[in-house]
């Protein structure tokens, strides 16, 4: 829905809201989750526009509201009222209005420093107390203040209200680093960029006491909505770029790869240097680039041989420059690397190019913008890649893709499947869920769709019980081979009520499907479950518009149907005991 798409208008927002609820509501497979709202200020409109952007997300929220400036209380004390709503999600709305002790130019040094210490004692107890809950916590930072006594002085003595805003945002973003689970909406970043002035309204604080002006909250609730969805797992995962007038000035297949505007000789070329060299950020976060431009391939691989171009053909996974139609180009680019076109964001600086995709492929997003000098702005300010963990498997995403298109060139070279697989010398690491895997075991379940039989999702608090939880069976496999380390790829989890074991959750990254370590993870889920004393093994289907290669898994597995409708199945394995072990293309090292 566009009118919910960066860059927005926040009054139409406003205005539109229940309309757009309306709309939204009727999309199917919503993820329902539960987000308590803990107010430092009035909440009620906030909650409003944050669930339209929720809804947008395919998040169906379900809210809980503190009340009035109680975050500190409701938190602290809870009468019992959040802990039974166990929220999935847990926001702080708080701001500088929620500081106590603000210095005035009167007061002793050490009276400002005593009242920074219980400032800050009070939202540290309140963060402390809301990581009892065991689901992730996003808080707030703090807004400048609107006036500065000292002025300029102001970011520099310690009574300054400046000074010891930034000093608190210090202590804040400090606290975020050290805390898992906890995530920081940067509103001192927002309030800046949207200005002071217009962040923050007087008359609407004397009048309503909102802690910002109300045409400012479709802004707020954007950048929440985007850590949800991240930590949800519905980021966008790759970028498709046009190259004429996009990734550099001109036509190259007109002008040369001398006659294109690029690098420092020009306003233009430095506009495209600096996008190019954002894009090169982008890809160290694993954000896969890829190309779709109609053009002669020779040709414009020849823009990327410049030596001011700070790209090179190698920052590409892949490389379509034809005259067909740029939608058969993305589509076979999902194609080629497996991924669905929803994870995609097209940028091209042709409205009518935009136009034509977001008619042939509605699921791929398009960037808008005007110019080279809003390239940067309409990605960055989009949420499209929101960072809300950061593992080693994720920086290397575009050298795992690289070697995935490796392997499918080797395939092509052999008659038989199993052959190709058997060369391919892989090696599954396995073991149950551990500490020093829980981050990344939490990301993978929580952002993968398709290969995800029942589509629950895990916080990370949830992931750390399953390890100490005796009635719980869980299994990671990592995946190597001759062309590299793929990371934890796949994930189970079961647990065990009387003899049978029922498979909560069975998972595995879109990057090694039908690769054999679908059988290898059941080989040894069904071992560990027969260790804890399973007879059987019972699992479970539910469909969604993106699971349905995997319907049928456990029936290839030997497992027997017990029902079956459009919307779930469900399998068993009666004779646990006697399963015969199926993985013979790949060596397995038991870790634990």
């Amino acid at each position: 829905m566009d009118i919910l798409e960066y860059p927005f208008d926040p009054a139409q927002v406003l205005q539109k809201k229940r309309s757009l609820k309306r709309e939204l509501l009727k999309k199917e497979g919503l993820i329902p989750k539960k987000i308590a709202i803990m107010s430092g200020s009035t909440i009620g409109e906030i909650k409003n526009i944050l669930e339209v952007f929720l809804l947008h997300y395919g998040i169906k929220p379900e809210f809980y509201e503190g009340e009035y400036a109680l975050f500190y209380e409701n938190l602290v004390f809870d009468d019992g009222s959040l802990a039974a709503f166990a929220p999935d999600f847990i926001y702080i709305h708080t701001s500088r209005k929620n500081l106590k002790f603000f210095p005035t130019t009167g007061d002793a040094d050490q009276a400002v420093a005593d009242g920074m210490e219980a400032d800050w004692k009070r939202f540290e107890t309140a963060f402390g107390a809301a990581a009892r809950f065991g689901c992730p916590v996003i808080v707030n930072n703090f807004d400048l203040p609107t006036h500065r006594v000292m002025g300029n002085r102001d970011a520099v003595d310690k009574r300054g209200g400046v000074h010891y805003i930034n000093e608190m945002n210090a202590r804040v973003a400090d606290y975020v680093a050290a805390h898992p689970g906890f995530y920081l909406n940067d509103i001192a970043y927002l309030s800046a960029r949207y200005g002071l002035d217009n962040w923050f309204s007087e008359s609407q604080w004397y009048l309503y006491k909102y802690a910002l002006s109300m045409d400012q909250i479709p802004n707020l609730c954007f950048s929440i909505a985007n850590i949800v969805k991240s930590l949800l797992g519905k980021n966008k995962k790759s970028l498709i770029l046009d190259l004429d007038n996009t990734l550099w000035g001109g036509v190259i297949g007109d002008d040369g790869a001398e006659g294109i505007a690029l690098g420092l000789e020009s306003p233009g070329g430095m506009a495209y240097s600096e996008f190019q060299a954002y894009l090169k950020e982008l890809s160290s976060l694993g954000i896969m680039l890829n190309v779709a431009s109609k053009n002669e391939e020779s040709i414009a691989l020849t823009g990327f041989e410049r030596s001011d171009s700070v790209l090179k053909r190698d920052d590409f996974l892949c490389f379509k420059a034809n005259w067909g139609p740029k939608s058969q180009s993305i589509a076979a680019i999902a194609n080629e690397i497996n991924i669905l076109p929803e994870s995609f964001v097209f940028v091209d600086d042709n409205p009518a190019e935009r136009e034509i995709v977001r008619q042939e492929l509605p699921a791929v997003t398009i960037a808008e913008f005007d110019g080279p000098e809003g390239m940067i702005a309409a990605i960055d300010r989009a949420g499209y890649f929101e960072v809300t963990t950061l593992s080693a498997d994720d920086v290397k995403r575009n050298e795992m893709y690289k070697e995935n298109l490796k392997r499918a060139e080797l395939e092509q070279s052999f008659g038989n499947y199993e052959d190709y697989l058997k060369s391919l010398d892989m090696r599954c690491e396995t073991g149950a869920f551990v500490p020093e895997h829980a981050e990344r075991l939490t990301q993978l379940i929580n952002k993968t769709n398709q290969f995800n039989l029942t589509t629950r999702r895990y916080t990370a608090a949830e992931v750390d019980h399953l390890m100490q939880d005796p009635v719980s069976v869980t299994v990671f496999g990592r995946l190597i081979d001759k062309f590299g380390d793929n990371g934890i790829v796949s994930a189970m989890i079961g647990h065990i009520e009387d003899d049978t074991c029922y498979v909560d959750l069975w998972i595995m990254s879109c990057r090694v499907f039908k690769r054999g370590l679908e059988d290898t993870m059941m080989d040894e889920f069904v071992r560990r479950s027969v260790e804890k004393g399973a007879k059987r093994i019972v699992g479970r289907y539910f469909a969604t518009a993106k699971n349905l290669l995997t319907r049928e898994i456990y029936a290839t597995m030997g497992f027997s149907k017990m029902k079956d409708s459009e919307t779930e199945a469900e399998f068993v394995l009666e004779d646990a005991e006697s399963y015969v072990p199926r993985n013979h293309v790949m060596e397995l090292e038991r870790l634990n």
